[in-house]
Formats: C-alpha cells, structure tokens, sequence
C-alpha cells in the first residue's frame, strides 16, 4: 500500500513541480524619484505657482510621499505633505503609462514667506489626479498631470524623473 501512495504523490507533484518551473520570474518592483513644476487654484485671484518633489515604490500600484511649496500672487503660500497612491491602467507589473492617483495629507498656509512651525492656518488636503508616464529609455521619465480636490479645485504639473 505505500508503495501505491508513494507512486500517486510522484505522478502528482511532478506535474506541478514542471508547471511552476515554466513560470515567469518575478519582476523586480519600480522605484522612482521625481521633481516637478505645478499649478494649483488655491486662490480666486489667480493660480498659485511652485514645484515639488515624489518618492515612490511599485509596479502595478506605487505608494509613496509628494511634497509641493506653491507661491501665489496674493502673498499666501502653501506647503502640502502628501502620502499617494497610484494605480496604472496597464496591468499590475506597469511602470508607465496612463494612471490615476489618490492624493492626502495636511496643507499649511502663510504669509510671511518662510515656512512657520506651527502654521497659523492648515487643513487636510485631498485630490484626485490623472496623469501619464511616457518613458525615455531605461531610466528616466516625465509625467504630465492635472487633478483636481480640496483645498486647490484644480492644478497640474509636470514632472521629470529617474526610476531604479
């Protein structure tokens, strides 16, 4: 009787053993680094203009942090602190192309035109972004984007980057 269980268990597992061999290896994840110039409506008198910089880990799906410095032309500026999360359109081991992006995290406001620590006024910031990833060759990238949220109802930007 072992000898027929023994026999059963080979024919089994050698089938799966050949399966899994055949399988693709992994793909190593995306980590991406990215300066960038914006545009955000934080005020009825006109847009607020600054830049930033994201950080950003995984293929597919990235997780990660954005921070942006916006000066406006009514003399308030604005820091955001942001945590992102962003899908791709193209499956779940894209780096590039089409994506969609969940923005949050605090905004603080001020104006005398340095950052204060503690901020006279803040608010939590949240935004909903789409955006596109056209790679140039293996490393580098730029990113042209437009969202839309609260407290800003509209910016966009344009980023450049390198990924590892």
């Amino acid at each position: 009787m072992p000898r027929k269980l023994f026999l059963f268990v080979l024919f089994i597992l050698i089938p799966l053993t050949v399966a899994f061999a055949q399988s693709e290896p992994p793909q190593r994840e995306d980590i991406w680094i990215c300066p960038g110039g914006e545009m955000a409506f934080y005020s009825v008198s006109g847009p607020a203009w600054g830049g930033g910089l994201a950080f950003g880990y995984g293929s597919g799906t990235s997780i990660g942090l954005k921070a942006n410095w916006f000066i406006c032309p009514d003399g308030i500026n604005t820091l955001e602190l942001n945590f992102l999360f962003r899908i791709y359109f193209l499956g779940s081991s894209a780096f590039s192309g089409p994506f969609i992006q969940i923005t949050g995290g605090p905004a603080f406001f001020t104006n005398t035109g340095g950052v204060d620590v503690p901020s006279e006024f803040g608010m939590i910031s949240a935004g909903l972004g789409l955006g596109w990833r056209f790679i140039l060759g293996n490393l580098f990238f730029i990113e042209p984007s437009i969202r839309g949220g609260y407290p800003y109802i509209l910016g966009a930007g344009l980023s450049a980057g390198i990924r590892f």
